[in-house]
């Protein structure tokens, strides 16, 4: 596949490393050759620096002949401007980058399409979505609903009150009958998409997969029950994150966010015309500032400033001072490990939320959706089984699927369904599938729909 990246920052640069893991072709464009050179550092990749709004240089880079263009520079302006530009000339598919959350609204997406927009994907509101996910229930490292909430993944960090799970191979402890399937494990820096012989251990971060009506169930079996739910929020920076997680707190939940630069503080006191949200001029390092605002009466903690070490060290502090839940926004990859490590309760890596949303794109098979798991080296994708697919043919156990791949469940007419070896794929099912990062790629011939060689021959006459 020919995809072309627009745009050498932060995003662009991690869609790019992940892309040549799968050994694409691809081509980042960038009129800064500082940012190209940083980012091509080490990959297999072609570099191109001229400016994507330039159709000249739209058709050097070969975007007539482009699977996917992808624009992902800091100017939303620009990066719709180049994939108008790039649909005229002959990208199959095109995605920009926006920072207008009212793009995103459904009754808009037709008008974008006419205009050579295929998709928008506005990062700070994908990460909001995560942040508000991961404190609406303090018990939980990371939540996935799939098709409505159909079914649910539930990544949590097993410690000494989950002591009844240790010893016991899966195949024992998710039998066929049993309500949940755990379907991916991080252990230390190992993520492993475990088989029947498996076990847990005390402190791997376990993602279960399972129905609405057992995650009471769950919650008890790891013993998170004395969790409190977060009523009190505070929230460290004011950035667009920020703001966007601010929109969307659920109604019961009241928050304090706490920003260092006064005029910022006026335009958030604006943009947060909200009763349950508090703007606070002061410094989120302050240990006093954070007990005189109550930080002992409250259940949840999200540091979200520019400066990964400013939020992992302020997570810490806010533990300290009893907080039980905090989140932590931490935009250098290399640190994500180690805040893991560290304890940190919900990791978000705006970078890798993003390029989720967009790898999805590049894949042939009717895919409804693909998530990261944050701190594993994992993804979960939902994909439609359609008629004569390969998933479709044989029972789950005879599918040959690759090591690194497994099938936790699936939607059949609106309810979810846990699957096991003896499970036969319908058309039309939503199959949701964890797999590793690299091998996400590899379900394409599962779930595609089979090429039609009359159709092939007629095309070539």
């Amino acid at each position: 596949m020919k995809i072309i990246i627009a745009g050498a920052g932060a995003v662009g640069s991690h869609l790019a490393a992940l892309l040549t893991r799968d050994n694409q072709d691809i081509i980042l464009m960038d009129e800064s050759a500082d940012k190209l050179s940083a980012a091509s550092e080490g990959l297999d990749l072609m570099t191109l620096n001229v400016s994507p709004t330039s159709i000249s240089g739209l058709r050097e880079a070969g975007v007539p002949q482009a699977d996917l263009f992808i624009a992902v520079t800091p100017s939303e302006t620009k990066n719709m401007t180049c994939c108008m530009l790039a649909h005229q000339l002959g990208a199959k598919k095109t995605v920009a980058r926006i920072d207008n959350g009212e793009y995103t609204a459904p009754r808009n997406s037709a008008y974008f399409t006419s205009m050579g927009i295929g998709s928008l994907i506005y990062p700070e509101v994908l990460a909001a979505r995560e942040i508000v996910d991961g404190v609406r229930r303090s018990w939980v490292r990371q939540w996935v609903e799939v098709h409505g909430g159909a079914l649910i993944t539930l990544g949590i960090k097993l410690r000494e009150e989950a002591a009844g799970l240790y010893g016991k191979q899966l195949k024992d402890l998710c039998k066929p009958d049993s309500p949940f399937h755990i379907v991916a494990i991080k252990r230390d820096d190992e993520t492993i998409i475990p088989g029947g012989f498996d076990e847990l251990r005390q402190n791997d971060i376990a993602y279960f997969m399972t129905t609405k009506r057992y995650v009471p169930h769950i919650r008890q079996i790891v013993g998170k029950e004395g969790y409190p739910d977060v009523r009190k929020l505070m929230i460290m920076g004011g950035g667009r994150i920020a703001v966007q997680t601010c929109h969307l707190l659920p109604d019961f939940m009241e928050a304090k966010l706490i920003e260092q630069d006064p005029t910022r503080c006026r335009q958030l006191a604006d943009l947060l015309d909200n009763d349950d949200v508090m703007v606070i001029n002061g410094d989120g390092r302050d240990t006093q500032l954070l007990l005189e605002e109550g930080i002992r009466q409250t259940q949840a903690f999200c540091a979200l400033t520019a400066e990964t070490e400013t939020n992992i060290l302020a997570c810490l502090a806010a533990k300290r001072m009893g907080v039980r839940k905090t989140v932590a926004l931490v935009e250098n990859s290399d640190y994500i490990t180690m805040a893991e490590k560290l304890d940190i309760g919900t990791i978000i890596n705006k970078k890798a939320i993003a390029a989720s949303h967009i790898y999805q794109m590049m894949l042939d098979a009717d895919v409804a959706s693909v998530k990261s798991l944050t701190i594993a080296d994992a993804d979960v994708a939902e994909f439609v089984a359609v008629a004569d697919s390969l998933v479709t043919r044989e029972p789950v156990m005879r599918l040959g699927l690759p090591k690194g791949i497994a099938i936790g469940g699936i939607v059949r007419n609106g309810e979810g369904m846990l699957v096991n070896g003896r499970t036969q794929i319908e058309v039309g099912d939503r199959v949701v599938v964890f797999a590793r990062t690299a091998l996400i790629k590899e379900l394409d011939r599962f779930f595609k729909k089979p090429r039609n060689p009359l159709m092939d021959i007629l095309k070539m006459g």
